[in-house]
């Protein structure tokens, strides 16, 4: 397994992708307390999955904001996004300021502890489009963070450690080409919050529909 924390901006990924690691873009206390914010705030629920046709409750809680109530499709779940709150509008701005990009979405996902984690996955989901941009920011606990290509699976992953208040992104053909996680560990009781901002490239004909049933009203 290589694990490493790079330079600023380099490129994790050997080839097929492009990840970037921003190192921390909040101080330890604005990460602090945005973190107990949202704990306190947002209306957490355990994540659902359908596993080999079988409907099951994730330990992890998430959250789905966006600019406007579209649905979101993942593991077989449909959510329909809230509407943004102060803080993560703040953040998001911020998120776009450092990378450049602009997202109208944000899938909110609290840790409690380090027994909560996500197995090998790639978020290539069609609303996301192909060479999707997600920046990911983490609130709280360090965790390592992995990644292993999909077609070369016996090779080490590429891992790292998400500092709090840190930013990575990973975008090009990083989601066709590769897989991410987050591994469980026993070493780690405080809680996470990943804030993992995104586009949803169905958000315009989302926007066209809803108009058309606000006329036909």
């Amino acid at each position: 397994m290589n694990l490493f924390q790079p330079e600023p901006n380099r490129n994790l990924l050997p080839y097929d992708g492009i990840v970037n690691y921003h190192g921390p873009v909040l101080s330890s206390g604005e990460a602090q307390c945005y973190l107990d914010v949202l704990l306190n705030t947002l209306p957490w629920n355990h994540d659902e999955a359908v596993i080999y046709g079988k409907r099951i409750q994730t330990a992890r809680k998430v959250a789905w904001y966006g600019d406007s109530e579209y649905s979101y499709t993942y593991s077989g779940t449909t959510k329909v996004a809230l509407l943004w709150t102060k803080e993560l509008v703040a953040l998001k701005h911020l998120v776009e300021q450092k990378t450049s990009h602009i997202f109208n979405s944000c899938l909110c996902n609290l840790y409690n502890t380090g027994g909560e984690g996500m197995s090998w996955h790639s978020d290539d989901e069609k609303a996301l489009g192909r060479n999707t941009t997600i920046a990911s920011l983490t609130l709280g606990a360090e965790r390592k963070f992995s990644f292993r290509h999909k077609s070369r699976r016996g090779d080490d992953p590429i891992s790292i450690v998400l500092e709090n208040g840190s930013l990575l992104v990973m975008k090009g053909g990083t989601q066709t080409f590769w897989q991410h996680s987050l591994p469980k560990t026993a070493k780690i009781s405080t809680a996470r919050i990943n804030l993992t901002f995104r586009t949803i490239v169905l958000a315009e004909e989302f926007r066209r529909t809803r108009k058309s049933e606000v006329r036909q009203v």
